[in-house]
């Protein structure tokens, strides 16, 4: 795995040995910050923005964003041995100032409201099998996590039927192999 573009394209990113992390394909990866730059459907910059990578593994989402010149990413991740490599890919980059991490579960309603701030991104790249997506949307849209024209991004099983939120109003679904990639906003 490698950083696509910005201010460390080229350098690559420690990946796991374990099956119990799916990291995000590049593939994937480029596909969605191609959409994020070039699409007419959705008005993003990079610069100055601030970024929620939910359940961010080894990081490749939010240390792309990083690169392309987001001001900070919270990475929230809480598998011991995935978190392991998600510092050593910080530090590596030598970005800590532009990273915070998270490693309490977030599925439990206290931790969200530590977060304390709004972001233009939030990126959630659950396991497939996860089954409570649904309810921590619902959170993030009750806590206003997202700012106003913000985007939410979700990586999901292809077959996935999950039902979505009234709020959450998608504006994209794109696929690639066995996932696909939603872009969706919180409708007012």
């Amino acid at each position: 795995m490698r950083i696509i573009s910005g201010r460390f394209k080229g350098r690559k990113i420690a990946e796991p040995k374990s099956r119990y992390t799916r990291p995000l394909k590049d593939l994937t990866k480029e596909s969605i910050f191609n959409i994020l730059q070039h699409s007419n459907l959705i008005d993003f910059s990079f610069e100055k923005s601030d970024i929620l990578d939910l359940f961010s593994g080894v990081g490749s989402f939010g240390l792309e964003c990083i690169s392309r010149g987001a001001r900070n990413v919270v990475f929230c991740e809480n598998y011991p041995e995935t978190l392991k490599i998600l510092k050593k890919n910080i530090y590596n980059l030598n970005c800590d100032k532009k990273a915070q991490i998270v490693t309490e579960n977030i599925f439990e309603i206290k931790n969200l409201n530590k977060l304390q701030k709004k972001f233009e991104v939030i990126f959630l790249d659950p396991p497939y099998k996860e089954k409570k997506l649904t309810n921590l949307l619902n959170e993030i849209i009750s806590l206003k996590l997202l700012k106003k024209n913000g985007l939410i991004i979700l990586h999901r099983h292809k077959k996935d039927k999950e039902l979505y939120p009234k709020k959450f109003e998608i504006l994209k679904i794109k696929t690639y192999g066995i996932s696909k990639i939603i872009f969706g906003i919180v409708s007012q």
